[in-house]
């Protein structure tokens, strides 16, 4: 995803002279390119993420949209003050970029794993939170994130994450759900963001399960008329799987769009929901993101 990132901004910012990157003193092997090409619009600010955090904002006020990248929780746990105060609040002009969801970073331990920061920023006002679940979709979020003013969190895995749509490219507009599988007959939606997407998309096939497969690629917003119609033509109910804790991540996210959906009308059928996400306890050991996912019950 990481590589499909920088190689997306790279053109954008061949075409948009306001395109800014810092970077957290990594990156190293990916970042260059960018670097060699628009040295005056890059910036290692070191390790320092709050700092950066506040250069990001002060660009943006004068005129740049700006891109601070880093590893895990640093860019925004880390920063999460800064990130409210001088970005959201201000609607700064700042792409916020993670690299290495969840466990990505497992074998380093939990101050490297990023599995509650979707939870901490969909709650700003303000904030677009994007999870791409493969390298098509951070592409295409990357397209998207160049033209659009405001802030943004973009969730990247950490790399070699396999491309799960059949498509060249896909054409996404900021809230859409992508349709991975769908098979006439199956009555169970399952939603998936993140780089897990392929993990559940490879369960499903390997064991046959009846499921339809759907992404989610915005955790926040996410469009309700799709969200609507795939509750209607799936009776049986909803499944969501993420990399993320369960409370405050994309299954908290679609409930909550429900609960309100049903009250207000819109769906007659409250639908039965299964959230299968990290419980609330940190990973009491360390590994691979596979054994990891595996320790934690991250499977349908």
């Amino acid at each position: 995803m990481r590589t499909n990132f920088i190689n997306q901004l790279i053109e954008e910012a061949r075409r948009n002279e306001k395109i800014f990157l810092l970077v957290g003193d990594l990156g190293y092997h990916v970042i260059e390119p960018f670097a060699e090409e628009f040295p005056d619009k890059f910036l290692n600010v070191g390790i320092a993420e709050q700092n950066m955090a506040g250069i990001a904002a002060g660009l943006a006020m004068t005129g740049y949209n700006v891109y601070f990248y880093s590893i895990g929780n640093f860019p925004t746990i880390r920063c999460l003050e800064q990130i409210r105060n001088d970005i959201a609040y201000h609607q700064a002009n700042v792409k916020v970029v993670s690299v290495g969801a969840g466990y990505a970073y497992g074998s380093l331990g939990a101050t490297h794993q990023a599995t509650e920061e979707i939870g901490a920023l969909r709650v700003l006002p303000n904030m677009v939170v994007a999870t791409p679940g493969d390298p098509l979709e951070a592409r295409a979020i990357t397209k998207i994130s160049a033209s659009y003013d405001g802030p943004m969190y973009i969730r990247l895995g950490k790399a070699g994450e396999k491309t799960v749509h059949s498509e060249d490219s896909i054409d996404l507009k900021i809230g859409d759900i992508c349709s991975v599988i769908t098979r006439e007959g199956n009555q169970t939606a399952v939603f998936a963001c993140g780089n897990i997407l392929d993990a559940a998309l490879h369960q499903i096939n390997e064991e046959n399960l009846n499921y339809d497969l759907y992404s989610v690629p915005f955790v926040k917003p996410i469009n309700k008329e799709q969200l609507i119609n795939i509750v209607k033509t799936h009776p049986a109910g909803l499944i969501t799987i993420e990399e993320h804790q369960k409370s405050c991540g994309m299954g908290s996210a679609i409930v909550e769009i429900l609960n309100d959906l049903y009250y207000e009308g819109n769906i007659e059928v409250y639908p039965k929901v299964k959230r299968i996400a990290i419980p609330d306890e940190f990973a009491d050991v360390v590994g691979t993101q596979v054994f990891l996912r595996e320790h934690e019950g991250l499977k349908l």
